[in-house]
């Protein structure tokens, strides 16, 4: 079963702008919507483990880190 996404705030000139691409490819400006999300989603590539990676190391950069080995020899050393 398809969803559906209602999108709300748009400005009036963007909706015009919908409204008339969708006239020149003869489709409904819903019909217009879902194309557009359809070609900008299918066509922005995923991004690699490595890119998130270094993403989420850059995100993270001014927590204070603890090496996985000191955690693991606490855990060890609790028991």
């Amino acid at each position: 079963m398809a969803g559906s996404l209602h999108v709300r705030n748009l400005d009036e000139d963007l909706i015009s702008k919908l409204k008339l691409r969708a006239a020149r490819h003869g489709r409904s400006a819903e019909a217009e919507h879902r194309a557009i999300l359809r070609q900008v989603l299918d066509t922005e590539p995923e991004p690699s483990f490595d890119d998130l990676a270094a993403e989420l190391r850059e995100l993270t950069a001014s927590r204070k880190q603890t090496p996985s080995e000191l955690l693991q020899r606490e855990g060890r050393d609790e028991r």
